[in-house]
């Protein structure tokens, strides 16, 4: 299943596109679902979801496993969870590099936390409780960030790097997170993909995102996933596809949702380019 999805390119599943997909058959290599909308095994988008599986391959993205919360993982959504995977037989299963709980309460925000050695223990032993239960490789997104912590002493991209090595768990790498998080905490967001091992990305992320410009003219970028894809993230994707062109992308949309063939105008974009560069990186080696 793996090796079939190199190179190719999906889209997030959304409601408004069920029809669509069992109708149209769009030409997309696999899609992503948010896991959370499908842990009750049933009902109008469940039935969807298998038909439509039956097609495509599947990856389950989370929001709720809390990855970064001291408190461990909460045993009752790592069942439900479970229980999707072995239905659905996902490609990919993923969560975010963030905490949403604490003492039994759940907050529905992806919260970051510090980057150093404790929170590095904190992630290292949630992942992987959370690979041994799944009996599979979990992914974790990098997040997008609008502030770093002062106790913080070691850079995001090692941090993705050092759990990578502590857990085997790969790397789902987001482009457009990692542009919001560089153009709002100020540092170079080509120095980022430059950290990151290889080896560790198995899966991107291409989204839009918006900005509010303060009265004081400030401008913070945030991660809305509700737009087109802006031409300095398809640049800095051109940039990792240099180094990362082994990995499938994921075209995520999630609010405003446009017509599908919108969402395959943008994949499309992304596949020329994942062609493009494949291609320069087989020469390149070669030439090696």
């Amino acid at each position: 299943m793996l090796s079939s999805l190199r190179s190719s390119v999906g889209i997030g599943l959304r409601q408004p596109h069920y029809d669509d997909f069992l109708t149209l058959k769009p030409p997309v290599g696999w899609v992503e679902v948010h896991s959370e909308n499908y842990l009750c095994i049933g009902g109008p988008s469940f039935d969807y979801l298998l038909k439509i599986r039956a097609d495509y391959p599947v990856s389950l993205h989370g929001i709720g496993m809390s990855l970064g919360s001291n408190d461990g993982l909460d045993p009752q959504h790592l069942q439900q969870v479970k229980r999707l995977i072995e239905i659905i037989e996902p490609c990919f299963v993923s969560d975010h590099l963030s905490w949403s709980s604490k003492n039994g309460h759940f907050l529905p925000e992806l919260l970051p936390t510090p980057y150093n050695e404790e929170t590095l223990k904190v992630f290292s032993d949630n992942i992987s409780y959370a690979q041994d239960f799944f009996g599979k490789e979990l992914l974790f997104e990098n997040p997008s960030t609008y502030f770093e912590y002062n106790i913080s002493n070691i850079s995001e991209a090692e941090f993705l790097n050092l759990l990578a090595d502590n857990t085997g768990a790969g790397i789902l790498l987001d482009i457009n997170n990692i542009y919001v998080s560089s153009q709002n905490n100020g540092w170079p967001a080509e120095d980022y993909l430059n950290t990151i091992k290889p080896p560790h990305v198995k899966e991107m992320h291409l989204a839009g995102h918006s900005q509010k410009i303060f009265p004081n003219g400030q401008k913070l970028l945030i991660d809305t996933h509700d737009d087109l894809i802006c031409n300095a993230v398809w640049d800095l994707y051109k940039k990792a596809l240099t180094r990362f062109s082994q990995a499938p992308t994921l075209i995520e949309w999630d609010a405003k949702i446009p017509t599908l063939a919108i969402l395959l105008k943008e994949a499309k974009k992304a596949e020329q380019y994942v062609s493009r560069y494949s291609r320069e990186n087989i020469i390149l080696s070669a030439l090696v």
